[in-house]
């Protein structure tokens, strides 16, 4: 079982940094393995931390001069799953099957939608935007979405960050990888106070993250943004469908 997870977790750690659909790989093959759905998200999550340490070693050009986004990302960010985390364990696990395949759906909707970026003249004031203030909000949503459910957040996160973003996809990408990485870790803490974590099954799947996670950003540095968000678009819906099937 330990081989195979380590695959599972390779090849999730990939899809993970390059596209944020790590669960379209790794939750289905927890759940394949007899785990009830809210300890597959548990193992899932605390995997997923090695791909957040894999992808900030790997992604470090697309990082720099980023820190001023990195500062309103993160806490936003953080605060949000510290509830969502709350949320896992207060919301009965019936209800948890039947929600996700929806934030899921959208997330893949989202991420399909075109980018059309305005960018600004050098000395030209930021204007006022309903549309960037929602993205901000989404954010925060984005982060209790994760702490209560990991699958797919880092496809809602890439959608909230081609709206506030005017930076490449490969670059706002190193930053959902990085964000989701401390997510991930804050989430794994929070489930460690309040359920039993089978790190038996973390461990190997946690380094089969880490390689996948230092592979990812290499690819996204060649892979076309449109075909990639198209693939990451489709896993999305893909896996929506999927968990929609398991759950009704």
């Amino acid at each position: 079982m330990s081989l195979l997870l380590l695959v599972v977790g390779t090849v999730a750690g990939i899809v993970s940094t390059v596209g944020g659909l790590a669960s379209l790989v790794s939750y289905p093959a927890l759940l394949a393995l007899g785990l009830p759905p809210v300890t597959a998200n548990v193992t899932n999550t605390a995997g997923l931390v090695f791909t957040g340490v894999g992808s900030a070693v790997a992604s470090r050009r697309e990082l720099k001069g980023h820190g001023r986004d990195l500062i309103m990302l993160l806490p936003l960010t953080i605060v949000g799953c510290i509830v969502g985390s709350i949320l896992l364990f207060v919301i009965p696990a019936a209800t948890f099957q039947k929600v996700v395949p929806f934030f899921i759906l959208a997330a893949g909707i989202l991420v399909l939608i075109p980018r059309h970026i305005q960018v600004r003249t050098s000395g030209e004031p930021a204007t006022f935007s309903w549309r960037t203030l929602g993205a901000w909000i989404g954010v925060v949503l984005v982060g209790v979405y994760s702490g209560y459910f990991g699958a797919a957040g880092g496809v809602l996160m890439l959608s909230m960050l081609s709206v506030i973003s005017t930076a490449s996809f490969a670059e706002y990408n190193a930053q959902k990888n990085l964000t989701m990485g401390a997510v991930n870790c804050v989430s794994a803490v929070m489930y460690a106070f309040q359920t039993t974590i089978p790190w038996h099954l973390v461990w190997p799947l946690g380094i089969g993250f880490l390689v996948g996670g230092l592979v990812g950003p290499q690819i996204v540095r060649w892979l076309p943004d449109r075909l990639t968000k198209i693939v990451i678009g489709i896993g999305a819906l893909v896996l929506a469908g999927s968990l929609f099937m398991q759950a009704y």
